[in-house]
């Protein structure tokens, strides 16, 4: 089970739940709300995973490692930048705790060291700020060309895959998308969805992989110069 905690303005600190009630703290920005959610649901935290080293990502590792006596895990190219993390990860690594078992994709473009976690078993991916619904992240250390083969390298998984991102960002995303492609129904539907779920404080995740790839200008973008363009304009939108 995938729990999605709101914290801070706009993040999601995500709880995986595996056997026993064991569970494994995603990206944890904040402290308060995900405690909160951990007593509230029974949930016994056994490991921290960060997806890259902002501090809306990892602010939370010190009180929960030591709260709950847990190591941290996150991107090796990072370890110098993340702070109380134990153990490093890079590509084709694999997390494995309670039966949950998570594989390790570099994403660099947001930042040089970015990973994503996937989890296979349930068709999850845990995109952190690389890939968002109807977005990606900001290019703050990374190149285009960086971010275009990330996001090529997600776009191969399964098009069932849900993704859990690592900001709600979604209407604000697709007011982009869609003054792009004004005509695009599939843009159109989601963007109904979109403001039917935030009317009922709702997250807008997960989303399939398959909806992203016929709403998603970043992951329609059929190359790096005509991504970086999009890039761009979504900046300055």
């Amino acid at each position: 089970m995938i729990h999605i905690v709101p914290i801070l303005r706009d993040n999601y600190c995500y709880l995986i739940e595996g056997q026993g009630k064991a569970c494994i703290i995603l990206d944890p920005g904040q402290v308060t709300p995900v405690e909160a959610h951990i007593t509230q649901h029974g949930l016994n935290p056994v490991l921290i995973l960060n997806t890259h080293h902002h501090a809306d990502h990892v602010a939370g590792n010190a009180e929960l490692k030591a709260t709950y006596g847990i190591p941290v895990i996150g991107p090796s190219a990072e370890k110098a930048k993340i702070p109380y993390m134990d153990t490093g990860v890079a590509e084709g690594d694999v997390v494995e705790q309670a039966g949950i078992v998570l594989s390790v994709i570099e994403t660099p473009g947001h930042t040089k060291g970015h990973v994503v976690f996937y989890w296979k078993d349930k068709g999850a991916l845990f995109s952190g700020d690389t890939l968002f619904s109807m977005g990606c992240g900001r290019l703050l250390e990374g190149t285009a060309e960086d971010m275009f083969k990330s996001l090529q390298t997600l776009k191969s998984l399964p098009p069932e895959t849900e993704i859990y991102c690592g900001h709600e960002y979604t209407k604000s995303n697709g007011e982009f998308a869609l003054s792009l492609e004004p005509d695009n129904e599939d843009i159109k539907a989601r963007m109904k969805e979109v403001i039917k779920l935030q009317t009922n404080n709702r997250p807008t995740l997960p989303v399939t992989l398959a909806v992203e790839m016929k709403t998603n200008p970043f992951l329609r973008s059929a190359d790096a110069e005509t991504f970086a363009q999009r890039r761009t304009q979504k900046d300055n939108f």
